[in-house]
C-alpha cells in the first residue's frame, strides 16, 4: 500500500502547476455500506480524453470495485477492504504504476 501512496503522490505533485490543485485534486473519503470512494480529477492533466474501460467486480458483499470516468473525473468506489485495488487501477490507467507492480 505504501508504493501505491508514494506513486499517487507522485502523481499529484506532478499535476501541481500552481493553479490545478487549487480547482481541482484527489479525494478519498468512505462510505457508509462501508466502503471506499475516490475521485481523482483529471482536468488540465494528460489523462483529461483519455478512454477508461469501466470495471464492475462483485465478488462478495464486502469485497466488490467500480470504477468508471464521469465529467473529467476518475471515480473508484470499492468495499472496505479494496482501496489498494482502486488506486492500483487508476496508477495503471495512467502510466504512474507505483513500485512493485501496484
Amino acid at each position: 500500500m505504501a508504493d501505491l501512496v508514494v506513486a499517487l503522490e507522485d502523481w499529484f505533485a506532478g499535476n501541481c502547476d500552481g493553479d490545478w490543485e487549487h480547482g481541482w485534486g484527489v479525494r478519498i473519503s468512505t462510505l457508509d455500506n462501508p466502503g471506499w470512494s475516490v475521485d481523482i480529477d483529471l482536468t488540465g492533466t494528460s489523462l483529461s480524453g483519455k478512454a477508461f474501460d469501466r470495471v464492475r467486480e462483485e465478488r462478495a458483499e464486502h469485497d466488490w470495485v467500480h470504477c468508471w470516468l464521469e465529467a473529467e473525473v476518475f471515480k473508484g468506489r470499492g468495499g472496505p477492504k479494496n482501496l489498494s485495488e482502486i488506486l492500483g487501477r487508476f496508477l495503471r490507467w495512467s502510466g504512474t504504476g507505483a513500485r512493485n507492480g501496484a
